[in-house]
């Protein structure tokens, strides 16, 4: 009888849950979101006409693009894999994107070869890209992490590497509205760097960074 009792007293308790959006488009939401606070920043810091100088290059446009397409589908990705249950075969999904960027960048760098002494010393130009990488991933990263945590991913490794490319990636795209050069290797190589380095240190504190308060 105490038994019936205590498992009355637990149904009279529960209340209802509210069904949580379903991933796809919690995924779009927070890209959304990201897309509408950068828009507003480039428009009132970044120097436009620059920009669209050198968007004008083919070469530079599908740069452009490939590196949005990487963040954009690494973040859609991550809150895929986040869900219990849902396939592992998202991981590949920014992949293509990703390659693309590096092919893309890769003929920007056989263009300009090594690096290139007359714009007034691009490999400082560059150590500056390294730190505006990192420093714009940072916030970016931890709105991705409070949003993705309350899905309580079981296997938050692959969640958090995903997540992190996704806004390492944006956050080089980004950076493509203050650029004022093409792309060295030297340039290309510390992107990759910083972006190499915003992953590996995420994924290093994956556990605490996803665990659910």
């Amino acid at each position: 009888m105490e038994t019936e009792r205590l498992i009355e007293q637990l149904a009279g308790e529960l209340q209802p849950v509210r069904r949580w959006r379903k991933a796809g488009w919690r995924a779009t939401i927070w890209l959304l979101v990201v897309a509408a606070l950068i828009t507003a920043l480039v428009l009132h810091f970044a120097n436009l006409a620059v920009f669209a100088q050198r968007i004008a290059a083919p070469r530079v446009a599908l740069d452009c693009i490939a590196t949005a397409l990487t963040g954009i589908t690494a973040v859609f990705a991550a809150f895929m894999l986040s869900v219990p249950g849902n396939s592992a075969r998202w991981m590949a999904l920014p992949l293509p994107p990703f390659l693309l960027w590096l092919g893309a960048s890769g003929l920007g760098c056989l263009r300009n070869g090594w690096v290139n002494h007359g714009a007034g010393g691009m490999i400082g130009e560059s150590a500056h890209c390294f730190v505006f990488i990192l420093g714009a991933s940072v916030p970016l990263a931890a709105a991705l992490f409070l949003t993705l945590r309350r899905a309580r991913p079981i296997a938050p490794m692959p969640v958090a590497v995903l997540g992190l490319l996704g806004v390492a990636a944006i956050a080089a795209f980004v950076l493509q509205f203050f650029h004022p050069f093409d792309v060295t290797a030297i340039d290309l190589a510390l992107h990759l760097s910083a972006i190499g380095i915003v992953v590996l240190i995420g994924s290093r504190f994956h556990r605490p960074l996803l665990a659910a308060a």
